[in-house]
């Protein structure tokens, strides 16, 4: 589906009891409290035990996007961590939770890629097995992280997650075996959170945060803790035109499905939104865009040619929307660039739209 950029409408974010509720809706206060979660409690304790893991990633100054757009432009490059993805964070925090309830003897996930490997390294580390569902062609680059780690993997003979789902679904009932699902996990979104910390830490004066949404835990974790410590920064959502199903639920303020979600994003690439994360992102995100693959594309060629970062198009979907347009981020944007496992051919295209 293609659908031409829209900007929908948005609300200010009005932060009560120290930035734990928020009062509006749609852009009306209606008085009535929602509580904001994961809580700042539960995102310090993620954020604690993933330092025995993984440094804060770095957050850079972008030279090329700062002359281009004439604002202060910020890189958050989640790409540093191990799997080159932000997806380690949740599958850590929310595995080593799990653990907590008692002893498993196997994790599995249905993934397009970067959570699977996630979960693979997690469960490497914890002495667990990992059984991975994929899409039939999915990234190869990914892929080959995945088997790198040594998780059992299981092609789902569909090209989208809905069979990979299914068939994770089914293994998870044995005994033992723990479906860490990204989409709906309670506990994966605080490891998500903790990138809003690090990026309030070292950026105070940061003026908006754009963010990839693929399942959404990326941006539900982000503006949970930023609009609990700094309810005046705007958080920004970006979606694929070929993969608006969040973006449309978002706008509509209910569950919007999709009947193909055919994008080069396969880390956006979602077309049935679950209910309570449509009415998370509705509470808590400001604004959420939408940009062609031909964008992300160039976006790509951008980052690697001008800022020397490489990333894939769902983490470049940020720098995407800043090329066409800064309105609405303030002088000093920060971009997430959520994941860099880019294959060959992708690449190769980015360059050259260049």
């Amino acid at each position: 589906m293609m659908l031409a950029l829209r900007r929908a409408y948005s609300f200010d974010a009005v932060a009560r009891s120290g930035g734990a509720c928020l009062e509006s809706e749609g852009g009306v206060e209606t008085g009535a409290k929602v509580q904001i979660q994961p809580s700042i409690a539960k995102i310090r304790d993620a954020q604690k035990f993933l330092a025995r893991y993984f440094a804060p990633t770095r957050l850079v100054a972008a030279p090329f996007l700062s002359k281009r757009t004439g604002k202060n432009v910020y890189l958050k490059l989640e790409t540093e961590l191990p799997t080159g993805s932000f997806k380690v964070r949740g599958a850590f925090y929310a595995l080593a939770e799990r653990m907590k309830k008692g002893n498993l003897r196997g994790v599995v996930a249905s993934s397009t890629g970067n959570h699977g490997a996630a979960v693979a390294y997690a469960g490497s580390e914890f002495g667990i097995a990992a059984k991975i569902f994929l899409p039939v062609n999915c990234n190869a680059v990914k892929r080959a992280r995945i088997e790198a780690l040594g998780a059992t993997i299981v092609e789902s003979g569909a090209s989208d997650l809905a069979s990979a789902f299914k068939l994770a679904s089914e293994q998870a009932k044995q005994p033992g075996v723990y479906f860490l699902n990204d989409a709906t996990d309670l506990d994966l979104p605080a490891g998500a959170a903790t990138i809003g910390c690090e990026i309030l830490e070292q950026l105070p004066k940061a003026t908006a945060i754009l963010v990839p949404m693929g399942d959404t835990a990326l941006i539900r974790g982000i503006a949970a803790a930023t609009k609990q410590l700094a309810p005046h920064v705007r958080i920004i959502g970006v979606q694929a035109e070929r993969a608006p199903a969040y973006y449309l639920s978002w706008k509509e303020g209910r569950v919007v499905g999709t009947e193909t979600c055919d994008t080069i994003a396969d880390g956006l690439a979602t077309r049935t939104p679950e209910a309570a994360n449509v009415q998370d992102v509705k509470n808590l995100v400001d604004d959420v865009v939408l940009v062609s693959d031909e964008e992300m594309l160039q976006a790509i060629g951008a980052l690697v040619m001008e800022e020397h970062i490489v990333a894939e198009p769902a983490g470049a979907a940020s720098a995407a929307v800043l090329l066409r347009s800064s309105e609405g981020c303030g002088g000093t944007p920060v971009l997430i660039v959520s994941g860099a496992n880019v294959s060959r051919e992708v690449l190769k295209r980015a360059i050259q739209s260049t």
